[in-house]
Order: C-alpha cells, then sequence, then structure tokens
C-alpha cells in the first residue's frame, strides 16, 4: 500500500488555509472572528500558544457558517484542479492519505477522486471543535496502526520531514517539493 500526506504532497497548496480563504469570502459573517483569529495567531507566532490552541480558535468560525455541507462541496469543486498529475499517473485503489486537516475537507477530495481510505484531524465541521488529536508526527503512525494492525507501506509521500515517523514504517519513502519527488 502507498501512504500520502495530503496537503503540499498530492494536493497542491494547503487544503485548510484556501478553505478558509475560500469560506471567509463566500460566507463573509465568518469575518467576525477575525480578530480573535488574528490575535491567536500572533500569540502562535509568539510561541505563547501551541499550534492546536491557534488551529481550534481559527476553526471556531465553522459555527458561523449555515450551509457548511454546500460550502465544502462547492470548495472542492473549485479546488479539484489542485490534485497534482502525477498523483493521479500512479493512484492504486489501497492508497491511504493520513493528515493534519480537517477530515471533512480532505474526505470531501478524497471522495471525489476516488481515494477510500483517508484519515485526518477530527474536527466537527459544525463548531470547529476536535475530537481527538491533531493528526500530525507521531499520531499519524498511532491513526495508521489503528486502522491497518497489520498494515505495511510500500511508499510513502509527504512535503514535510515532521512526517518522519511514517516514513521510517515504509520500505521506501519520498519528499514532495511542488512536482519534484526525491528519495527521503
Amino acid at each position: 500500500m502507498n501512504v500520502y500526506d495530503f496537503d503540499e504532497t498530492i494536493y497542491d497548496g494547503d487544503s485548510t488555509v484556501d478553505f478558509v480563504r475560500y469560506s471567509m469570502v463566500k460566507r463573509p459573517k465568518c469575518l467576525i472572528c477575525l480578530p480573535k483569529i488574528a490575535f491567536t495567531g500572533l500569540l502562535y507566532v509568539l510561541h505563547i500558544v501551541d499550534k492546536l490552541t491557534f488551529k481550534k480558535t481559527l476553526y471556531s468560525y465553522f459555527r458561523y457558517i449555515d450551509d457548511m455541507d454546500d460550502l465544502v462541496k462547492e470548495y472542492v469543486e473549485k479546488h479539484i484542479m489542485n490534485i497534482k498529475k502525477w498523483y493521479y499517473d500512479q493512484q492504486q485503489e489501497d492508497d491511504v492519505v493520513i493528515s493534519a486537516s480537517p477530515l471533512f475537507i480532505v474526505k470531501a477530495f478524497c471522495d471525489k477522486i476516488g481515494i477510500k481510505n483517508c484519515m485526518a484531524s477530527n474536527v466537527d465541521p459544525y463548531t470547529g471543535r476536535y475530537d481527538g488529536n491533531n493528526c500530525w508526527g507521531e499520531e499519524k503512525v498511532k491513526r495508521f496502526y489503528a486502522r491497518y494492525p497489520q498494515g505495511k507501506i510500500d511508499n510513502f509521500y509527504s512535503d514535510s520531514y515532521s512526517d518522519d515517523p511514517l516514513a521510517k514504517l515504509a520500505k521506501k519513502a519520498f519528499i514532495v517539493k511542488g512536482n519534484d519527488i526525491k528519495k527521503w
């Protein structure tokens, strides 16, 4: 089986950042949360709060979106072209995507392109609340083995060395920068 990170790996860009921008433009009442998000973002940059605290604050604006399911569907339709061609060229039926982005965003893309196996951060799309840990670093390994106790990774692809715990499990691991794919 091949395992992929999502953002900046098979998706050209950061799907969460793109979704936040898209939803703020399409649902301007979400902008009411912008001062709080900006303030918490500053605290994160200054290392006063951690990444998870920032993400929780960021996602709190979800509660102002009355039609989240429709918005996600519309967003995916507009951004599906961000899936990189090299991925389509090698896509297999048992591919697995593991991402730190919210599951409801990543899964919408995976469903659209035929990826059946998707894991990501469990964020409620209607409240922005986390259910569990951010799916990042060692947490990706825990989730992989929870779903595939005897799982073997043939090839692993990511844009970030923060995914080293998963890369170490793979027979072969690759770092992705744009459309360039090199050995880990």
